[in-house]
This record gives C-alpha cells, structure tokens and sequence, in this order.
C-alpha cells in the first residue's frame, strides 16, 4: 500500500488566557491508501482537535510546534498542509481530497438552505459536474445512506430532519465528492444500530472502491473492531498504544486501553458490573509530569511514572506501546 497521509511530531498548544494549553502532543502516524484507522479515547484526549489539525480547521489561536508536519499524498503529488493559507490552497483539504463528518451536524448545514442545494454547491465546487448530474449524484447518496424518499428530501431543511437523518445526510454530503481521505469523527453516534450496520457497509464499500483512507474517530470500541484496521489509543493528546485493531482489542498492553475495554458490557454476564477508568482525565491546564496517565493508574512502577515520560515500544510486529511497564527502564533507578 501507497501511503494517503502522514503525520509527523504534531504538537498544537492554544492561546488563552490562561497561557499556552497543550491539546496534542508530538503525535505521530501514517495512513495508508484504502486503510481504516480507529482513533479512540475519552473525551478530552485530543482525537477531534489532531483530526481538524489534517484539515487545517483548528481556531484562529492554534500554535503549531516548528517540528509538526503533515503531510498529504494526492494524485498531483504530496501536499505540506500546515503551509497552506489561502482558500484557495485550503480547498483540496476541505472538501476536496479530504472530507469530514462532524460530531454536530445541525452545526454543519446552514439553516437557510436546504441540503440539496448545500450537496449541489459543494459538488460544483469541487468538479465540473452540471447542476443536474450534481443533483442526481446527490439524490443517488442520500439514498444509500439510508434516507428514504431522498428525491424529496433533498428539498428540505436541516431543521426539518431528524436527528439522525440529519447525521445520515451530513455522511452523504461527505462522501458525495468521493475524497481521498475522510475523517469520521463519531459518524454513528445519532444513529440506531441497523443504520449504524448500514452506514458501517457503505463506508467499507466505498474503501474497496476508490481506496479511500478513514480516520474513523469514535468511543465505541465495538464499531471500531467492525470497521478499523489499524486502531490507535490517545490519552490527554498522546498515543499511547497503536496497532492491528485485533491484536490491540484482544490482548491490549496499556493500562489505559485495558481499563477502555474492561469497561464494555459483557454480553455473557449481563449481572457483572461495569469497571470504568477510575478518576477523570486531567485538565490540559494542569497535565501530569511524567506519564499523563499515572494519576489514574494502577500499575505504577515505582517513582519512574511520575517523574519520567515514556518512550514508545514496539512489543510485536506493528504493536507500539508508551508505558514504563514495557520499558528497559523500568529496572533502572530514577536519577
């Protein structure tokens, strides 16, 4: 496989009034052409901001560290996105080669136009289509995304929807310019469980036919065992472990990943009671020393945790870990 994106050392801080507040920190991957990539954790823990971070749509106060690089492989050749600028340059990430659905979709619509004439909008934008084969592409996605009578639907509002026919229109208009790259950010969350089945369909659908990459961005690990190939686990704006989706769910190495999936219902004891993560993920105000997790930890080794950050391990092949447990340090003293 040809690679789709790659990041490399993104570190975002915001400007407040509080000072500068570290919301992702010098994470790194790559995403391959027709690969799914699960991006799980809390909420808090910087899955959406990295994800606007490829779209360059983080607030007018992001400040991107000089070492952060993302870069974008199109047909034209390889795109440095945090150095785009102009609307112009911006467009081939948003919208163009690279599409997102969003967490709100009442927030995604203009209220005073209706869905078609968005979906109409933003096709011509991004091809030479007629208004007509724009209309009917558009009807054509409604459509399989599961919105019945789409030829009328597509003459309303985004008030007039649903909650969930909103979510499922919001989804066509991402995939409708067919992009590169689509980033999923809780794509199901509005949806029942046979829509969800379907959306989940359609999406693996269009991966085999256009080799399209998603960054599929959820807290439900389930959807993500169904879809992802490859999952990767953040905590307070860090990966902290990243590998085969299969490997990570069935035998996950990080004390975090492990509480994640300690904390699903278990289907073969339905009297068993939940165990969530104890305690709350920290503000980005007051982040840990050492290992960010360590305040919720139960696998603390010795002084090493709070007193020294985690280096990244690769335990099997393709499975990296940041945690001390794992680490040839754990056996030293700390200085």
């Amino acid at each position: 496989m040809s690679t789709q994106i790659d990041v490399q050392n993104l570190t975002l801080q915001f400007r407040t009034d509080e000072g500068l507040v570290t919301a992702v920190d010098n994470v790194s991957f790559s995403l391959d052409k027709g690969e799914v990539m699960g991006l799980v954790g809390e909420s808090g823990s910087g899955k959406s901001v990295t994800a606007k971070s490829l779209m360059h749509l983080n607030a007018s106060n992001a400040v991107y560290s000089p070492e952060s690089k993302i870069t974008l492989y199109t047909d034209t050749g390889p795109v440095d996105v945090l150095s785009l600028r102009r609307p112009s340059e911006l467009k081939i990430v948003r919208g163009g080669a690279v599409s997102m659905i969003f967490q709100e979709p009442m927030a995604s619509f203009a209220p005073a136009m209706t869905i078609g004439k968005q979906m109409v909008e933003q096709l011509q934008l991004h091809s030479d289509m007629s208004k007509t084969q724009a209309r009917n592409l558009s009807i054509e996605m409604l459509d399989r995304v599961g919105i019945s009578d789409a030829g009328k639907r597509i003459d309303q509002y985004a008030f007039e929807l649903s909650g969930g026919m909103r979510q499922r229109a919001m989804i066509a208009m991402a995939l409708s310019t067919k992009p590169k790259l689509l980033i999923a950010d809780e794509p199901t969350t509005a949806l029942d469980v046979t829509i969800q089945a379907q959306v989940i369909d359609l999406m693996k659908d269009l991966v085999d036919e256009f080799r399209m990459g998603i960054i599929f961005i959820t807290h439900d690990l389930g959807v993500v065992a169904q879809t992802a190939d490859r999952v990767n686990v953040m905590y307070l704006g860090q990966l902290i472990e990243e590998g085969p989706v299969r490997d990570v769910i069935r035998q996950p190495k990080h004390p975090y990943t492990q509480g994640l999936i300690a904390a699903l219902p278990k289907l073969e004891d339905l009297d068993a009671p939940l165990t969530p993560v104890p305690g709350d993920i920290p503000s980005p105000l007051e982040r840990p020393s050492g290992c960010v997790f360590h305040t919720r930890c139960s696998q603390i080794v010795g002084d090493m945790c709070s007193a020294k950050a985690p280096t990244e391990r690769e335990l099997d092949e393709d499975h990296k870990v940041a945690c001390h447990l794992y680490s040839d340090l754990q056996t030293e003293a700390v200085q």
